[in-house]
């Protein structure tokens, strides 16, 4: 089940949202909650329903270990070891579904072998839920979260708006507000700005992000002729593609959140405004960025151990980013791209060299339009090609122009490319900071009920297509 699905929008999430808050107003708040769990899990396993076996044990597994090390119950065991078992425990889990028949892929590669593969199917959204349990045994283990109820923690790990693509969120931020009597009452100014985060993501992924993948699906197909801009205009397709994509589920999630009275940590800052690729990592994707601050970067030692080590601690961590969003080289190269620009970033940073904050800007946004193509290729060989058409200046072909229409030519056919693309692509960034902006004090006005409609009304057009499908990008980590 889609955010972006009929059923979610008009069944699935209006059912919930009734049927729990008719149940707090009934003061039945346990119920309530249960409710609410349970239809977490629904959605969850309407995918699969062997997935939901695999999430209950990682639960179950993580609550046990997490109230011992609360000190909820008495064992004659190390908490440094228990905390390692629980590492250890959810590393294998994650290892196991996600990285094993690549692990066994590479191994017959280099070493001449040739084991055969499992048939495993990942469960969606392990790297999610995992990496929330292991911060929250961390957290644990550093005396930071309380003796929780088994109900509220398994609402807290499968709640259904960010259960699968996040925000990865700590158990200090949503714990105590699934405790709190105030989010079980109806706010109808949380519910107004919840629908109206929600339609702006909708409108994101639908109308941008889905129109964007054809795009970037065409460049591909057709890579052995795309000339040098042709090259870059599918490279600026994915790159565009993959933030509305990703941020539209996030205000999707945030807006969902808020129906419910739950605050779920912000994921995005205006990314492609980012000053160096630091500032990048400050603005994308910022809770994994958080936990990779707090639960890898700082227990290597951050830099505190001199410029060498913190070079080597920076590298690691963004290796570590790479593994964690799949098994793949590609995925691996992108984060050592990554983990070598921030090497840099912060060598001449310490050399006292400024930059023009225009030449900096665009220096970093060129550099993570190319990493992105490492990101999205399904294999090394694939972007390989399509990093040197974009190099290729022998390549260069202005394309003929028929009124607004640009020819992506490519195996003998002609592609008609809107180069108007530019125009909704500004107007999104002005839209993004312009909504920003009014969140901070919103307050349901009619002018807000219109942008709701005509988002809603452009978002339902392409919706109910024939042939509308269209998972999320960061469905598959």
């Amino acid at each position: 089940m889609l955010f972006n699905s009929s059923e979610f929008i008009f069944i699935f999430l209006p059912v919930v949202l009734i049927v729990y808050f008719a149940l707090n107003k009934m003061r039945l708040i346990k119920i309530s909650q249960t409710w609410l769990l349970m239809a977490s899990l629904y959605f969850y396993s309407a995918w699969n329903i062997y997935f939901l076996p695999v999430i209950v044990t990682s639960i179950l597994f993580n609550y046990s270990i997490g109230t011992t090390l609360t000190g909820s119950f008495k064992l004659k065991i190390s908490k440094k070891f228990l905390l390692t078992f629980g590492l250890v425990g959810n590393l294998a889990i994650l290892c196991y579904y996600k990285y094993f028949n690549f692990i066994i892929d590479n191994i017959n590669a280099v070493f001449h072998q040739n084991f055969n593969a499992m048939n495993i199917i990942m469960p969606l959204a392990i790297s999610f839920f995992t990496f929330q349990q292991i911060a929250y045994l961390v957290d644990s283990y550093n005396e930071k979260t309380k003796d929780y109820d088994f109900l509220y923690y398994a609402l807290f790990i499968t709640f259904f708006p960010k259960l699968m693509q996040g925000p990865i969120a700590r158990a200090e931020e949503i714990m105590p507000q699934l405790y709190s009597l105030r989010t079980k009452v109806l706010n109808w100014k949380n519910l107004s700005l919840g629908l109206f985060l929600f339609s702006v993501g909708l409108f994101k992924k639908v109308v941008f992000a889905d129109m964007l993948a054809k795009w970037t699906i065409l460049g591909y197909a057709n890579l052995d002729t795309l000339t040098l801009l042709e090259s870059w205009i599918t490279v600026l397709s994915y790159t565009f593609q993959i933030y509305f994509d990703f941020s539209g589920y996030t205000d999707m999630a945030l807006g969902i959140g808020l129906m419910f009275n739950i605050n779920i940590p912000q994921n995005f800052n205006n990314p492609y405004f980012a000053k160096d690729i630091q500032d990048f990592w400050r603005r994308w994707h910022m809770t994994l960025s958080r936990c990779l601050k707090d639960y890898v970067y700082i227990p290597l030692g951050g830099n505190r151990k001199g410029s060498f080590r913190t070079y080597m601690n920076v590298f690691w961590v963004f290796l570590i980013c790479g593994i964690w969003h799949g098994a793949n080289w590609t995925y691996i190269i992108w984060g050592v791209m990554h983990g070598i620009a921030s090497i840099i970033n912060r060598a001449y940073k310490n050399l006292k060299i400024e930059l023009p904050l225009a030449v900096s800007w665009l220096i970093t946004f060129i550099f993570v339009c190319f990493s992105w193509i490492y990101f999205s290729a399904p294999t090394i060989a694939v972007a390989n090609k399509l990093a040197l058409h974009c190099i290729n200046f022998a390549s260069f072909d202005l394309p003929k122009i028929y009124g607004f229409d640009m020819r992506f030519r490519a195996s003998g056919n002609t592609w008609e490319i809107y180069p108007l693309i530019v125009l909704p692509l500004m107007i999104i960034f002005i839209f993004n900071n312009f909504f920003r902006d009014k969140l901070t004090n919103f307050k349901p006005k009619t002018i807000y009920s219109v942008y709701i409609v005509l988002m809603l009304l452009l978002s339902f057009y392409q919706i109910f297509k024939p042939d509308y499908s269209s998972a999320f990008i960061y469905f598959q980590f």
